[in-house]
């Protein structure tokens, strides 16, 4: 485990908070209040500024504390060997002397000396800059003080393993490693800032400069009306505040912090924060079948030898199940062809059957484990077979090959025996094995099998070939040809049940999914119409995906959501293809090379459980199930979070607008400016702070996975916000002034007191503002279809606020601070009613909007 940079204090935290260009603006504000004599103003605005300091500083503190609390769940794994066992342990738990296993795919936890290698490559760009992967070795090396490229029997810490597989035994860890001596050299680096914590940035400092030029005229006004210059400065400064929501850029941290935080709870693990804002905008999700869409849980449902199928029973993981043909069950005698077809599958194969308390599993890949169980059903010792037949060379798997070739000490000539695709199989046969004799494989035959393994394609099942060759060397490097077809298995990943109605709701939300996988095109096509990827769309083989050039691929990839028997790097050309189009694509990926893909697409998803570390590497999100429902969740936490910062940017707007209306109308009319720049303070305070947030953390609205993407190059402020924004600002200035107007005529106070005007506007204008929160709920639906129960941070935001009001109103001595006056009970609810008009009209404006101008296709 590299040593973390050093964390920001709290205390940092807490200072940086007082960095803010407005909060230096407001302290030297109070700075010359106090030498011009206006101690009690200066106090005030101190004390609402350590208020927002301190709002500030919880908000940047939990959301760091919940950035930092994920970064533990993403951290690495190694699979060592300790007291004969072979187990996966978190990487920071390895010391020297531990055996570590490695296999394509994995990522290097320590700097390690190689004891054992099947053919293996390390990739060291990340170490050396050197592109093509190293073969390694075992053997001393004859020279010391090599460098690290030279280094070939050992494999370092952050490298990735390309190829093969071996054991290694850990030499350094964390800091001791090459790896560590350069993250030592770093210097700390700042994180970026997100895309849209740009443009909310860039939209402040519009709003500054905006606020600047009203303050000047708005204290100009002022001063012409009789007031002093000293006063007209400190309330200039105030509407300056009032105009720039200042608490934005630390909502929008905390809201992403929560949508992330969320996440984790749904199975999605975000790596970079951006990812939460590009989820929102999906279009595309690109998909494995197996694991993601299926239980991972491969079963062999039928096999094909000597010409016969037999049919075997039983799923999942434990060895229980028969084989039959019709109804009949088969005798599995030694030397039954379907027993050697059997026994030549647990030889080829890296998966272990396991069993704890009755909990069988497997360790390594699915499809091998399907064939190890498939054996452990007719009552196959394991272990006898492979001591019977040890491994002495073999070629692993790979996207290229498309086949994993082991050999084995027999008792004359040594076995080769490889296993693949069907069609990759047969392209190395020449014989055939029938009645337990070889002969020659002739085109009958070899239609025969192709004719069978299409049947079973089309019951949705996954074909796998095996055949063997008796060879005298012990490399099966040369092992290309004149092999024995030896048989077929056909097997099943089941659906997992809560697939159909999560492509269901991708549909609705206007999401196109998109099936990628090995299988072969009949059996995608069977599995895709189960699922209900595919109706009216199109598939494609690998082939013909080969032959189409990249102008016929944009023509036919918005119709086609099945790609069959495609490589690694067609995931790299499918996924430009959309990007081209205009798409925001999520690609999901498992293998070493899915890297390419996953770093190109808009949100790279990796697998948690069966991905490997450098596809984990490479991508944006982790998903701890490697579910497909988890993605769906996740773009819907997505669509929330950005809906939830987007409606705070309207709810602070439209409330500081309507403020600076409110104010600009009183002057205009010749009336006593009604509120001090401790009142604007205060009411920024308590709305752009507290009930912001509340509107951050919302939850899901109802319909938003029936709503079309949104379209990244509109940004979060479109026409719809526009209109919504200045309607409520307008709705916020009227209400605050005819409540004003209204009780300055027929208030119970005595109508010359500046203090029960000052106390009316600033009530009514807070009371306004409440209830523009509840319309910045949904800018589209009624607040009669919202669940406020799901609101319940609102509420007690909404309460606080009030509270607080109500002590600075009712207390004397902060109603002398304020300059203003205790209500009566029946001003309250004059008050109330009025500005209450602000819910009641946007409402109306929500139905007629989504009646006439259908703005919300929910």
């Amino acid at each position: 485990e590299l040593k973390e940079e050093k964390k920001v204090s709290a205390f940092k935290i807490f200072i940086q908070q007082f960095k803010s260009l407005v909060i230096i603006i407001l302290i030297i504000a109070s700075i010359i209040s106090i030498f011009v004599g206006e101690r009690i103003e200066a106090i005030a605005i101190l004390i609402i500024v350590t208020f927002a300091a301190g709002l500030g500083f919880i908000q940047e503190y939990h959301a760091s504390k919940a950035i930092e609390s994920l970064k533990k769940l993403a951290s690495p794994s190694a699979m060592i060997v300790r007291d004969k066992n072979e187990k996966e342990i978190e990487a920071k738990e390895l010391v020297p002397g531990d055996l570590i296993i490695i296999k394509s795919g994995d990522k290097v936890p320590a700097d390690s000396r190689l004891i054992e290698i099947n053919n293996l490559k390390i990739d060291e760009a990340t170490l050396t800059g050197e592109s093509l992967p190293v073969e390694k070795q075992t053997e001393e090396l004859e020279k010391a003080n090599l460098t690290v490229a030279d280094r070939k029997n050992l494999i370092f810490m952050g490298t990735a393993v390309s190829s093969g597989n071996g054991k290694a035994i850990v030499v350094n860890t964390g800091t001791n490693t090459e790896f560590g001596k350069i993250a030592g050299l770093l210097e700390q680096t700042e994180a970026n800032k997100t895309p849209l914590q740009k443009n909310l940035d860039n939209l402040t400092k519009w709003l500054g400069l905006i606020s600047v030029i009203l303050a000047a005229m708005l204290s100009g006004l002022g001063i012409m009306k009789g007031h002093s210059i000293n006063e007209m400065f400190i309330w200039g400064i105030a509407i300056i505040v009032a105009v720039i929501p200042e608490a934005l850029p630390a909502v929008v941290t905390t809201s992403l912090a929560i949508g992330v935080k969320r996440l984790v709870k749904r199975k999605a693990l975000i790596r970079k924060l951006p990812v939460v804002e590009t989820l929102g905008a999906t279009t595309v999700i690109c998909t494995d079948k197996t694991g993601t869409l299926t239980k991972d849980e491969m079963t062999v449902r039928k096999i094909f030898t000597d010409n016969n199928i037999i049919e075997i029973t039983g799923t999942g993981y434990a060895p229980e199940g028969e084989f039959l043909t019709g109804d009949n069950k088969v005798e599995l005698d030694q030397d039954s062809p379907v027993v050697r077809l059997l026994k030549l599958g647990v030889l080829c194969n890296d998966a272990n059957l396991t069993n704890e308390s009755d909990n069988w599993g497997i360790t390594g890949d699915p499809t091998e484990g399907a064939l190890i169980v498939a054996a452990a059903k007719a009552k196959l010792k394991l272990e006898d077979i492979n001591n019977e037949f040890p491994r002495i060379s073999e070629i692993p798997f790979s996207s290229e090959t498309k086949r994993m070739t082991t050999v084995h000490k027999s008792k004359e000539n040594n076995l080769a025996i490889s296993k693949g695709a069907p069609e990759v199989i047969l392209k190395l046969c020449s014989h055939i094995r029938l009645e337990n004799k070889v002969t020659e494989l002739t085109n009958d035959l070899r239609k025969t099998i192709e004719d069978t393994g299409k049947q079973l394609a089309s019951d949705a099942l996954r074909i796998l070939a095996l055949c063997t060759k008796e060879i005298k060397e012990e490399n099966a490097e040369n092992v290309n040809e004149g092999m024995v077809f030896e048989g077929l298995f056909g097997m099943i990943d089941p659906p997992r049940p809560e697939i159909k109605s999560a492509i269901k709701v991708c549909r609705e939300a206007g999401i196109k999914t998109v099936m990628i996988t090995g299988d072969h095109k009949i059996t995608a096509i069977a599995i895709a119409k189960e699922l209900g990827i595919l109706k009216d769309e199109n598939a494609l083989s690998g082939e013909e995906f080969e032959a189409i050039s990249e102008n016929e691929l944009s023509k036919v990839i918005e119709n086609t959501v099945v790609f069959a028997r495609i490589s690694p790097e067609h995931k790299l050309k499918l996924v430009n293809a959309f990007i081209e189009k205009g798409h925001v694509v999520a690609m999901i990926g498992d293998g070493v090379n899915d890297a390419p893909a996953l770093k190109k697409a808009d949100i790279g998803i990796a697998m948690g459980i069966t991905g490997t570390d450098v596809s984990r590497e490479a991508s944006d999100m982790i998903l701890t199930d490697d579910n497909f429902s988890s993605i769906v969740s996740a773009v819907e936490e997505g669509r929330t979070t950005f809906e939830n910062i987007h409606k705070c940017l309207i709810l602070l707007l439209s409330g500081n607008i309507g403020t600076i209306i409110a104010l600009s109308v009183v002057i205009l009319i010749n009336q006593p400016i009604p509120l001090s720049s401790v009142n604007i303070l205060f009411i920024n305070f308590i709305m752009d702070g507290l009930i912001a947030i509340a509107i951050g953390a919302g939850m899901p609205e109802p319909g938003i996975m029936k709503q079309k993407p949104r379209k990244v190059k509109n940004g979060i402020f479109d026409k719809n916000s526009i209109i919504f924004t200045v309607i409520s600002s307008i709705l916020i200035a009227g209400v605050t002034i005819a409540s004003y107007l209204f009780l300055a005529e027929t208030g119970s106070s005595d109508l010359k007191q500046d203090k029960y005007a000052a106390t009316v506007f600033f009530v009514a204008l807070i009371m306004a503002r409440v209830f523009n929160s509840f319309n910045c709920i949904s800018l589209n639906h009624s607040i009669l279809k919202i669940k406020l129960i799901n609101n319940k941070y609102l509420f007690l935001a909404i309460l606080i606020s009030l509270i607080f009001t109500l002590i600075v109103v009712y207390i004397n001595f902060f109603s002398n601070i304020f300059k203003i006056q205790a209500l009566d009970l029946n001003d309250w609810l004059l008050i109330t009613g009025i500005t209450s008009l602000v819910l009641v009209f946007m409402e109306i404006w929500k139905i007629v909007k989504n009646k006439f101008f259908k703005t919300v296709t929910a």
